[in-house]
């Protein structure tokens, strides 16, 4: 018997859409952008806006007014436990514990660079991780969350970390992806990428979720 899949749902329809020209990116771009992109340092968080975000700073514009909808959404109370994979510098975490200090919060990077720079009320709560393999007990948390970082992996890779957020959540999950529905979306989203090492068809990532059980709900990146 099949597992099912979660619901999709935008739980980030709060969080301010990039106004970037997407296919003038495109033009611009090189592999060596994109391998620097992929070495997830400081030319790709501080750098340059060609590596990557050209500066990745706190601003209280981007998660405040989209963690009220995963609490809400989710129902998450005093003493739940959320895990943010692929958590940069912790701003995510930061406006959850703002918006109920009471939550129990860990974050993993594959970034050093991110960590060491992590926001500082929360630094204590960030560590560097491999999203393949969570350094954690099952069932440890109430919430898992990945925002547009499990894509960054290569296709046999994506398919173990989407076992292991399964593996380490014993109630909710929430993963975002780069995915396209049609022609022009993929021709876009090929444009825009980075980092991305699998970019499927909205359709295939369902199958993907299918074939390795994972039961969370999700959404999808699209520029």
């Amino acid at each position: 018997m099949l597992n099912k899949i979660g619901k999709e749902i935008d739980l980030l329809s709060k969080y301010p859409k990039s106004k970037r020209d997407v296919s003038k990116r495109g033009e611009s771009k090189t592999i060596d952008q994109q391998n620097l992109a992929r070495k997830f340092g400081k030319d790709f968080f501080d750098g340059d806006r060609k590596n990557g975000y050209g500066g990745y700073y706190y601003n209280e514009k981007f998660w405040t007014n989209v963690i009220p909808d995963f609490i809400k959404y989710y129902n998450l109370k005093d003493g739940d436990k959320i895990l943010d994979i692929g958590c940069g510098k912790g701003f995510m975490l930061f406006d959850f514990i703002k918006a109920n200090p009471k939550f129990i919060i860990e974050g993993i990077d594959i970034s050093q660079y991110a960590i060491d720079n992590g926001k500082s009320e929360v630094k204590k709560f960030l560590k560097v991780g491999d999203a393949k393999n969570l350094n954690y007990e099952d069932n440890s948390f109430d919430l898992v969350i990945s925002i547009t970082t499990i894509h960054n992996l290569d296709f046999d890779e994506c398919k173990k970390s989407l076992q292991e957020i399964e593996r380490v959540s014993k109630k909710h999950k929430f993963i975002t992806v780069d995915a396209f529905s049609n022609d022009t979306e993929k021709e876009l989203m090929y444009a825009w990428n980075l980092t991305a090492k699998t970019i499927l068809h909205t359709e295939k990532w369902k199958e993907l979720f299918l074939e390795t059980g994972y039961t969370g709900d999700y959404y999808w990146f699209k520029p």
